[in-house]
């Protein structure tokens, strides 16, 4: 854990994913990607399911984030909702295992609590809990949890108001917590990552803003469109 650690404090963590409908979506994209962030100096990778982890394994030496996305009837929670979702990223080559931490309801009638519990003792890896709340991020330290990522702010129901980045949830949970706090979501500029640094947050986690081409385009394409609306 602490080795793990040292490598990743301070540092860009960047999330390498593709929906289903993405034009991004292959494995070897992923793996390239991947790669890509570690020749640009990438801390650790962050990435989702069973086949992209083991395809970004086999390619690169950074540490990697493994959730695993599942979308179950009745429940809102999907990042690694269930045991057997988190044993299928361990076994495909994780280094460290993130999950939905919230106080939402999850599969099988478990809380938050008692899924990061029972990951830390099965899989004896460190465990990320992804919260919304400082009650959420509290609640998960409680419980085990070795690591807490703002990742699921603004995400949540109860959440959607927030601004974003939420980095007044960061001052929060650094205030108020012993272990790391990692900032994840909605990180969109070098000058996001520099300021959630200087906050506190032991690492940055960027996905979209890097690994996005066609948010990234959007974006241009917003700006030069209300370019042209403010000078007619």
């Amino acid at each position: 854990m602490l080795e793990l650690l040292q490598k990743l404090q301070g540092g860009l963590i960047v999330s390498c994913q593709a929906s289903e409908e993405s034009p991004l979506r292959d494995v070897r994209i992923m793996a390239a990607l991947a790669r890509a962030a570690q020749n640009g100096g990438a801390v650790g990778i962050r990435a989702n399911g069973p086949a992209d982890i083991a395809a970004i394994r086999a390619v690169v030496n950074l540490p990697i984030i493994g959730i695993n996305k599942l979308h179950l009837p009745g429940y809102e929670v999907y990042i690694t909702p269930t045991l057997d979702s988190a044993r299928e990223v361990v076994q495909a080559g994780c280094d460290l295992l993130a999950l939905d931490a919230t106080l939402r309801p999850h599969p099988a009638d478990l809380s938050a609590a008692e899924i990061i519990q029972a990951c830390r003792l099965e899989f004896k890896m460190p465990v990320m809990a992804d919260i919304s709340t400082l009650e959420e991020g509290l609640a998960a330290a409680d419980a085990g949890a070795d690591i807490v990522a703002t990742t699921l702010t603004g995400y949540t129901s109860y959440t959607s108001d927030r601004p974003l980045p939420d980095f007044e949830l960061l001052e929060k949970l650094v205030t108020r917590l012993s272990i790391p706090v990692f900032v994840e979501g909605h990180i969109r500029s070098p000058a996001d990552a520099r300021r959630a640094l200087e906050l506190g947050a032991f690492a940055v986690v960027v996905g979209a803003a890097i690994t996005r081409p066609e948010w990234i385009t959007a974006n241009f394409v917003q700006n030069l469109i209300n370019l042209r609306n403010s000078l007619s």
